[in-house]
This record gives structure tokens, sequence and C-alpha cells, in this order.
């Protein structure tokens, strides 16, 4: 049975959560507000409320309020260690496996320069420490020395992410290099920590224990990565299906991150590395809702992880490190770790060919500790590695480093401008970032079969980044034999045309297609693609099915209906997108460039001037047309033609545009297809109910029943009700 905690106790906890959380936060703002990262001034809340200030002037205070009883410290050091935890979980999000693949001979160089020069020097200068003054009483001069090694060698990724954001530079390549090299820091150092802690438990160095430690990590990272993977995409996914808000999301993230924790605390790698993991694989799942991810973020930065700094700098005793000794092992330890991490990391950057500049920027960039520097050494504290004179020494190694690193690294590249290769990428991700579709990591094709949806899916294909992934749906329909529903020849016939994409085949059973396809599409999808079915052709009404997506979803749709049996995307010359002048409108001219520069086709821009005195007045007149007819109208035309032409130009490609005249909106752009040869017209347009149906608006709808082109059209969800990305 639990013993219940006294009232005393309560007072103290509560007590102590108010004051260190107050401090902390406070001094972490007015750190921020003078260009320092906040952990720093959470960690001076700790020096202040510590031995260091504290209990040197108001003794009897500090001795009430941290008497340093268990019963009476681990309640707020349980609250700490949850800190901890959400830090790790933090910095598993921000580490990204494939861009770790993707940076290649760069990054590798300089996370082995970044890694080797201060392990080395690192564990030299730990073993020639005085034991007597910072080996703690379970520690040996090996553990000791190791532990001051790896200290060493880590970066804070969440510190260099923040850093490089504040700078604009983290879509650069000094950036993600700086990033790539952090997260490679930060895996082996808790791999490193994980066996140093498993080492210290199970109390020396003894081989068969190292062994077994290092097969259960590595055991724990080959289960996690893999099977922990899909268990975790699966209760994500069923988290996400039955909860209609963020509490089953949040709390099955909780749960995994717990799970992890305890297993690598059972296997004795510390609860940490486990929470680092569990980070990994939910920030890799599919099935992740991005607020939840932020929740935990915004809990860890304003309540949990102010916390863990500031009872972390309360074991900080300065003046243990005041006399001679201490002070001159302080700055022996700040001076080799600032300059192995500077000259290893230089020396990788310059063997991976980039220039000096960049080198010493990069060296700068590692060197901030900050919050994991602050983890190891509680770990070590705890493990009785660390003395508290060691404990302070490191604590102080990660305050001066993180201290240093922002002030150096923006004049380290104080007026550095992108060029060539580099200036054209950021020009086109600038783009792409707020394009509907190329931002799109996940896609969903909810199919029957069919020329429709294969030209969806090739649509699909032609727009998509690589990396984005596409899962092909299937819907079928209880008591239906599998001939009857075609469920897997649809599957095979889309991946037919997926074919070197990341491809999730999904079947369900439902009386209610429609129905389905929502829920599907509410788990993190950021673009559904639909083939028009093959009766449109005919009837020129939308299926009961269509009609209900319009009306019901939250995330866009690519409706694609194509204009005659045999025809491919990829057989398109010509693609005409109407300029419309309104937000949503870019969407189109964004996919025809996009699909203009993959196919090699010539881009049409044509906007159509709406004049009542040629013919009967539809009211579809576009926003520069609004006024008195003539010649006005049609220069504010043109210049909205010029500025969707710079856009396609951002592109890659050279776009022709043209300004047409006519009462009937879709009749003109009709005419200037046939005109200009088009086989292929984009349009985009957002969705409105009128009487109880779902209406796309004239333009679109009579494009759609009489274009003789293929209409590849993006439906917006009506305003306020977008849910992608």
């Amino acid at each position: 049975m639990l013993d219940p905690i006294g009232e005393h106790e309560l007072l103290l906890f509560w007590t102590q959560f108010t004051l260190l959380l107050v401090v902390a936060r406070s001094l972490g703002h007015l750190f921020r507000r003078v260009g320092q990262p906040a952990v720093v001034g959470e960690l001076a809340a700790g020096l202040l409320i510590g031995p260091s200030v504290f209990a040197r002037v108001l003794p009897g205070t500090a001795e009430w309020l941290f008497p340093g009883s268990l019963a009476e410290s681990a309640p707020i050091l349980t609250v700490a260690w949850l800190g901890v935890a959400l830090l790790l979980v933090e910095t598993g999000f921000e580490t990204d496996l494939a861009l770790l693949r993707r940076l290649g001979k760069q990054a590798a160089a300089v996370s082995i320069g970044s890694l080797v020069v201060p392990l080395v020097l690192g564990f030299v200068v730990g073993w020639l420490m005085p034991s007597a003054l910072f080996v703690g009483h379970a520690g040996s001069r090996f553990t000791f020395a190791a532990f001051i090694a790896v200290a060493m060698s880590i970066s804070a990724l969440p510190v260099v992410a923040r850093i490089l954001g504040e700078m604009d530079l983290m879509r650069r390549n000094i950036g993600q290099v700086t990033v790539a090299a952090a997260m490679v820091n930060d895996l082996v150092g808790w791999i490193l920590l994980g066996i140093l802690a498993g080492i210290v438990t199970s109390g020396g160095v003894d081989l068969q224990a190292t062994a077994f430690t290092i097969a259960a990590i590595a055991g724990f990272f080959g289960f996690a990565l893999t099977v922990g993977q899909r268990m975790t995409n699966t209760v994500l996914r069923v988290s996400r299906q039955v909860s209609d808000g963020l509490t089953g999301p949040l709390t099955v993230t909780m749960v995994v991150v717990l799970v992890a924790a305890t297993i690598t605390q059972a296997i004795g790698v510390e609860a940490v590395l486990g929470a680092f993991v569990a980070g990994i694989v939910i920030g890799r799942s599919p099935y992740q809702h991005p607020e939840v991810r932020r929740i935990i973020e915004l809990l860890a930065a304003a309540v949990f992880a102010p916390i863990f700094f500031a009872s972390a700098g309360i074991y900080v005793d300065l003046g243990a490190v005041a006399s001679g000794e201490g002070l001159f092992w302080a700055v022996v330890v700040i001076a080799v770790a600032t300059l192995t991490k500077l000259v290893g990391s230089y020396a990788g950057a310059r063997l991976g060919g980039m220039p000096n500049r960049y080198g010493l920027a990069i060296g700068v960039g590692l060197n901030a500790r900050g919050a994991m520097e602050i983890v190891l050494a509680t770990i070590a504290f705890g493990l009785g590695v660390f003395s508290q004179d060691a404990y302070t020494i490191v604590v102080l190694m990660a305050i001066v480093t993180s201290l240093m690193a922002p002030p150096l690294l923006r004049r380290a590249l104080r007026g550095e401008q992108p060029k060539g290769e580099e200036a054209q990428r950021l020009a086109r991700e600038e783009i792409l970032a707020g394009s509907v579709v190329a931002s799109t990591s996940r896609a969903l094709l909810p199919t029957r079969g069919g020329m429709n949806s294969r030209l969806a899916a090739e649509a699909m294909d032609l727009l998509l980044l690589p990396e984005a992934a596409v899962s092909v749906l299937t819907v079928h329909t209880p008591g239906l034999a599998d001939d009857a529903c075609r469920c897997d020849e649809a599957q095979r016939e889309m991946s037919e045309q997926l074919t070197d994409r990341t491809l999730e085949r999904r079947r369900v059973t439902s009386d209610d297609p429609a129905e389905a396809i929502l829920q599907e599409a509410e788990l993190g999808y950021g673009l559904v693609a639909l083939g028009m079915t093959e009766e449109f052709r005919d009837t020129h009404e939308l299926s009961g099915v269509l009609r209900e997506l319009i009306s019901r979803t939250r995330v866009p749709l690519l409706l694609v209906r194509g204009a005659q049996r045999g025809f491919e995307i990829a057989h398109t010359r010509r693609i005409l997108v109407p300029a419309t002048g309104v937000r949503h409108g870019r969407a189109a001219e964004e996919i025809g460039a996009v699909l203009a520069t993959r196919l090699d086709a010539a881009l049409d821009l044509v906007h159509v001037v709406a004049r009542s005195d040629r013919g009967a007045d539809t009211g579809q007149r576009q926003p520069v047309a609004v006024g008195h007819p003539g010649e006005g109208s049609e220069v504010a035309a043109q210049s909205l033609l010029d500025q969707a032409v710079e856009r396609a130009r951002r592109f890659g490609v050279e776009a022709r545009s043209s300004v047409r005249t006519g009462a009937v909106t879709p009749e003109a752009l009709l005419a200037a297809g046939t005109d200009l040869g088009s086989d292929l017209i984009v349009i985009s347009t957002r969705s409105r109910a009128v009487e109880g149906r779902p209406f796309l608006g004239h333009g679109a709808e009579y494009l759609l029943e009489h274009a003789p082109q293929t209409v590849v059209a993006v439906i917006f969800p009506p305003e306020g009700e977008n849910n992608s990305g």
C-alpha cells in the first residue's frame, strides 16, 4: 500500500514547487530577452535558491525549505525527473533519422570529428582530475573519466535547434549539417550514457555485464524502431479514431513514453534513454497528432523543464570550486570542452568540403551543451560517480558553453548569404512551405479503380515531394464477394502508379464509404486525392459519396476528371491555369507550375475580365475586374498576371500570360483552352453549402462538366474548417 504524504511534506512540496517555478520562469524570460537561452536563466534560479546564494544569506530558511531527507525531497525531484523525460522526448521529436541519411558525407565528417576529439581528450582530462576531490562514492577513475568524456562530446540539440531557428538558419546547408551532427552527438551520447550507467549499476567493469548492457540497449533500439514503431502507430491510430479530441492521443503518447522509460530503467540504463527513443518513435509515426506534440513541448517549457533546471542548480555550490584546485580544474574542463568541440567540428567540416567560416560556425553551434549536459551531470551525481564539486564543474560547463554559443554564432555568420544552388533551393522551399500539395507529408487516395482514379494517383505522384507517403484506401461493402468488390484489383492498379513512393495499402469494411473515408482522412493526412466517378461523364452529377466528402471533409481534396480514355497526365504538353487573384487560387498556379516543370510542358496563365457589355452578366467577376469596364480593369489584370508569372518562374518554369474578356468567365476560359491547344486545366475553389448540397462555384462546376480537357481541381473546405498539415 502507498503511505500518504504528511501535511508538512505537502507544505514543503507546494512551497518548493511555487518558488522554483516562479524564479526559474522569471529568470528564463529575462535571459531570453537579452538573447540567451532560457535554460541558462532557469539554471541561474537554482544557483540563487541553492547553497551558492540563498543558503549563505538565509541559512535557517534554506534548511527548512530544502531539508535534504528523502521523504521531503522525493516529491519535487519526481516532478523534476518528469521534466527530464519530457526534455528527452522533445529531443527525440527533433531527431530526424532520414536527415542523417540524406546529408551523407558532410554530416558524417562533422559528426565524427565533433564526437571523437572531445571523447578522447575528455577521457584524458577526466583521468587526470584528482579522485579525492571529484570522484563520487560509487565511481572509479575509469567510470568518472568516461562520464567526463561523454559530457564533453554531447551537444544540446534543443538549444542548437533554437539558436539556428532564431537566426533563420534551420534550412540552410550549415544549419542542416549542424543539426544532423547534434543529433548524432546526442544519439551516441545517450547510448554511451546507458552503457556507463549499466556498468556503474553492476558494480564495475565486468565484461559479461557490460556485454549484456550493450546487447540490451541494441535490442531495445532494434525493437523500438521496428515492432515498437508498428505498435505505436497502431495505438496512436486507434486513439485518433475513438477520441474526438486530444485526450486519447495525448494519453497514448505519454503511455508510450512511460513504458519505454520503465523498460530502460529496468535494464539498468536510465529512463531518459527510453524517453529519448520514445520521442524518436512517436515523431516518426504518421499518426502522431501535431497538437499533442505542441502540448508536450508547452508542458515541458512552461512547467516541468524549469523545475528540473532550477532543482539541478540547487545542487551547485560555487563556493566548492572557489578554492585554487577546484577553480583550476573548472577552467581546464571548460577550456578543453570548448576547444575540442571547436577543433573536432572544424576538422570534420573541412574534411567534408565545407569552407573555413562554416567549420568555425558549426563548432560554435555544437559547443552549446545546455539541457543535455545537465541531465548527464544529474544522472552521474545520482549514481554516485560525480562528487558535488565535479557536478558543479560540469553544470558550469553547460552554462558557459550555452552562454557563448548564441553571440559567437551570430558573429561567425554575420552577413553570410546563401548563394548558387542553395539560394535556389531556399527560394523554392519558401514557396513549397505554403503549398497545400507540396508541403503534404501524407496523402490519402480512396479508390474503386478506374481511369479517373488512375489519373488522380498519377497527378498526386507527380505533385508530392519524393519523401511524402501515400495511403491507398478501398472500402469493401459487407456481404459483397471479393471479385464483385474489385478492392484488390483497385489496390494493385493504384500501386502501379505509385511505384517509387512509400505506400500503405488499407482496406476497410463499411456500408457507408463516405464515412469510412472521412474517418481515415482525419488521421493526419494533408491531402485527399479522388477520381471523379465514371458515371459523371454521362450524368454530370456528383456521386453521393463525393457530395458527402466535399461537404464534410476538413482536408483539401484533389479531384481529377479525365477527358478521354487512354489519356495520361504524363502526355500533357500544355497546361491552362486561371489566374484568379484570390488566395486559394494560388494552389492551382502552384500545381500547374509543378506539373509543367516535371512534364516539361508549357504553362498558360489566363485571367478573364468579366465584361457585362460582352453578353449576359453571370456575376462571375474577378476581384481586379470590379469597377468600370475598360482599360483600367485590363491593366490591373495584367499586373495580377505578372505576379503569377513571377511565382511560376520561382518553380523553374517560364509561363505565358494573357487577359481574356467575356461575360461568362468559364466559357471564356474554355475558348482560351481551345485557342491555346491546352490538354490539361488546373483550377482551385472553395466549397460551400447551397440548399443542402455542396457548391463549388459556377465556374468550377461548369469546367468540370463541359471542358474537353482533363481537369484537375483543388477543393478547399469552407473557410475555418481547413485541417490540413
